[in-house]
């Protein structure tokens, strides 16, 4: 295993003094993973706990838990053990079991680090692990990305030191050491692909190229330096980034595709919805970016939908459906809009201080039964400047992409609008040399999508 130490030096895979939570299902790889760092933690200079998480899918779910901290109490390691509800998660998000178990864990971990509670997570994902990861992924369709399989280091928070080691070392390094561990039954269950893939075709495959697990992982190597390279050349500094969407400028999708699949994925992934995006869908995108006429959409998987927005394609993550006939009075203070943020009224003195932010209005001239609202047909509003218009044409000359319109809140008085939240007054609230009381109003709209 002084490979393994050379990895974690070589990749810097640990800082002096950090606290490292390995993921442990009890099972050969994990265990042996938690034996090591625990055996090296003075030479590596780290502290070392045990994470177990009980996904509850499974008859002997509660049986490994036990076994995690029975073995971690003998052995006086730090545990700590998560239960969360994979199957629940599945139905929710339409995902497969596999997917669900793994966003539920991933989402412990993450908790884990925000606590501060742990540095970093140590995953024994192993050369075999890798070679299948890669395979997979090539079946999938995927391309340079996705062919390079998984990394030493992701995020600077998940660590992988066993990935250049096989199988059959680390069950070598369980025997030497004595290390107990349990199985997994649903291992052989071959209906999940990756399970497919390692009980009956990579064995297959072995028995032609004895070094085909070798060769993917190297393979994934390449694969890894050449997007690195390209990614290196990409600058798409104008993208925006907002609450839940990402809007790209149309400019981008002139450029060759490898940079432009690259940029999507890469705004799928901060937006936090990469499942079920695949290559079809980026050539769906650039092609609809091209061709599709504007104010048009298109659904994606993952709850997100593409729009073209006059000089951007916006991807946007999907919003309950908005309850229109809802009405909020007109107050002073803060009026709280429910799923979609608050408004804030507030007087001032504009003779004594400076107003900074906010739209300002004379507050005389705000009729008495005004609310606040969304847009209904028939609405029209005095432009600031003067003369009248429909509500909808105003908002398409103020260039308000159509997927915002109907979430904007505005004030009104019947079927006359007065504002339009975080865009403009109507002339008939405007302040002149008359006004004696000013508000100014200030938005917060959290879901403004």
């Amino acid at each position: 295993m002084e490979k393994v130490l050379e990895l974690i030096k070589r990749q810097n895979l640990f800082t002096p003094g950090s606290v490292v939570g390995v993921a442990v299902s009890g099972g050969s790889d994990s265990m042996a993973l938690l034996h090591f760092l625990v055996e090296n933690k003075e030479n590596l200079d780290i502290e070392v706990m045990a994470i177990h998480v009980d996904h509850n899918t499974r008859v002997n779910d509660q049986r490994d838990a036990i076994f995690v901290e029975d073995y971690c109490k003998q052995n006086r390691i730090r545990f700590h053990k998560f239960r969360v509800e994979a199957l629940t998660l599945m139905k929710q998000k339409s995902l497969s079991l596999e997917e669900a178990c793994r966003e539920a864990r991933y989402a412990v971990f993450e908790n884990l680090r925000q606590k501060g509670i742990i540095d970093k997570i140590a995953i024994a994902h192993h050369l075999n692990d890798q070679a299948e990861t890669v395979l997979l992924h090539i079946l999938r369709g995927s391309g340079l990305s996705g062919a390079g399989g998984m990394q030493y280091v992701r995020d600077d928070f998940y660590v992988r030191p066993f990935l250049d080691i096989t199988k059959e070392e680390i069950l070598a390094y369980d025997y030497e050491n004595q290390i107990p561990f349990v199985e997994d039954e649903t291992n052989v269950d071959t209906k999940i692909s990756r399970n497919l893939l390692r009980q009956k075709i990579l064995p297959e495959l072995r028995k032609v190229w004895s070094n085909v697990d070798e060769n993917l992982c190297n393979f994934a190597k390449i694969c890894r330096e050449d997007d690195a390279t390209i990614r290196s050349l990409m600058n798409f500094d104008a993208v925006l980034f907002e609450k839940n969407m990402a809007k790209i400028p149309l400019t981008y999708f002139s450029y060759a595709p490898s940079f432009v699949n690259r940029l999507l994925l890469d705004c799928f992934a901060k937006l936090g919805k990469t499942q079920g995006i695949e290559r079809k869908h980026l050539e769906m995108i650039c092609d609809f970016a091209k061709n599709g006429i504007n104010g048009a959409k298109i659904s994606l998987p993952d709850n997100i939908s593409a729009y073209k927005e006059y000089e951007y394609v916006t991807l946007a993550i999907k919003k309950p459906k908005l309850e229109v006939a809802t009405e909020w009075p007109f107050k002073k203070g803060v009026t709280q809009i429910e799923d979609y943020g608050t408004i804030q009224v507030k007087k001032v003195d504009t003779s004594k201080k400076k107003v900074v932010g906010g739209l300002m209005v004379d507050a005389d001239k705000i009729p008495q039964n005004a609310v606040w609202r969304f847009r209904k047909e028939g609405d029209f509003i005095e432009k600031f400047g003067g003369g009248f218009v429909k509500l909808k044409k105003y908002l398409s000359d103020k260039k308000i992409p159509l997927r915002v319109r109907d979430c904007l809140p505005v004030l009104a008085n019947g079927s006359e609008i007065l504002m339009v939240a975080n865009v403009d007054i109507s002339e008939s609230l405007k302040i002149d040399e008359n006004t004696k009381n000013v508000y100014v109003i200030n938005f917060n709209i959290k879901n403004w999508v």
